[in-house]
């Protein structure tokens, strides 16, 4: 299924229902009165996050969407039907903009999570409503309010605890089919990933975390070159990054300049993502006996002058990803315990 990741929809509210003008008018009941009831309530347009999906493609062809009017009001004092509300299912990680004002509605990351994005116009009232003791036979009533009609720009952020950064080629969707389930496309020439794909990774029962294989990136991607912010954009929820880096890259490049160029590119999209922890993974150190492997691979640390957590790993052999992977979990549990303390004290501040 092609990757939809972008979506700028249509929704309207449900207008509410139009009070009406009734007399009471029965045998042997002289003096009956206004009975004219107040029109329904229409229909409220909801988002509701749906784990089961991962991509917006269903609102490709979809990009209308309208709940129901409410009924008007009858005479017996009978209030009109509200109109019924419409529930959308959005992917976790979807954020609403408001398309004409470019205002954050909302920002869906939890299953079953419900955000209104268009609310339904009240019912007009009814002539019953306009009973005074100086107005016994009231003959106005008052129209329905129209619901709310907003364009809508969805835009889908992958949900992972773990992002891979890397240049094309640089064994990202390797490294992810060797330590989860997920089967993304492998092949030996640059863009294979055209879209992100989502791992679980179980370190054990009770214990594992998301990992997102992304497009690779290429010089110029902050600005759109290659499939630009496409890809930058969905390691922005990341609690780490994993910076995968050919040991010898097939072009004969440095691995070093590689990983200082994607550094650029992360600064220029966004500073707090370049802030963000990252590690880095010397990959395929199969290509190279144990001796010459460790002599390159200090003398990459070395240039780069790294102090972040590096690991060797070959996914197609299986070195280092044991390794690789537990320190990956015990990272992400204490970010995890570091965020549930920085809340804790700051609920505790407010109070």
């Amino acid at each position: 299924m092609k990757f939809v990741d972008e979506a700028t929809i249509r929704v309207a509210a449900g207008d509410g229902g139009n009070g009406v003008a009734s007399f009471r008018r029965e045998k042997y009941v002289p003096f009956g009165g206004p009975d004219g009831g107040d029109g329904g309530k229409g229909g409220d347009v909801w988002l509701v996050g749906d784990e089961r999906l991962n991509t917006l493609v269903d609102f490709r062809h979809t990009r209308d969407i309208r709940a129901q009017r409410g009924e008007n009001g009858s005479g017996r004092q009978c209030t009109g039907k509200g109109g019924e509300d419409v529930v959308v299912r959005v992917p976790l990680g979807t954020i609403v903009v408001d398309a004409e004002t470019e205002e954050l509605i909302g920002d869906v990351v939890d299953d079953g999570q419900k955000l209104l994005v268009a609310q339904g116009g009240d019912g007009g009232r009814g002539n019953i409503r306009f009973k005074s003791s100086t107005n016994r036979a009231p003959r106005q009533c008052t129209p329905g309010r129209p619901g709310d009609v907003k364009r809508l720009h969805l835009e889908l952020k992958v949900l992972a605890d773990v992002g891979l950064l890397g240049f094309p080629n640089a064994g990202k969707s390797t490294l992810i089919s060797a330590v989860s389930s997920a089967r993304p496309k492998v092949a030996d020439y640059p863009f294979t990933t055209l879209y992100p794909n989502l791992g679980v990774v179980r370190v054990e029962a009770d214990r594992s975390f998301v990992i997102a294989d992304i497009p690779g990136v290429i010089e110029g991607a902050a600005e759109g070159a290659g499939l630009g912010i496409q890809f930058l954009k969905h390691v922005q929820r990341s609690r780490l990054l994993l910076h995968l880096v050919e040991m010898q890259p097939l072009d004969g490049s440095s691995p070093v300049d590689q990983v200082r160029a994607i550094e650029q590119e992360l600064k220029h999209f966004s500073p707090e993502l370049a802030e963000r922890p990252r590690w880095l993974v010397l990959s395929k150190c199969d290509l190279l006996d144990q001796g010459q492997g460790k002599q390159l691979a200090d003398e990459i640390i070395s240039e780069l002058a790294w102090g972040e957590p590096w690991f060797m790993v070959s996914s197609v052999a299986r070195i280092g990803l044991d390794e690789l992977v537990q320190a990956v979990m015990d990272g992400i549990e204490l970010a995890k315990d570091e965020d549930d303390q920085k809340h804790w004290q700051d609920d505790e501040e407010t109070v």
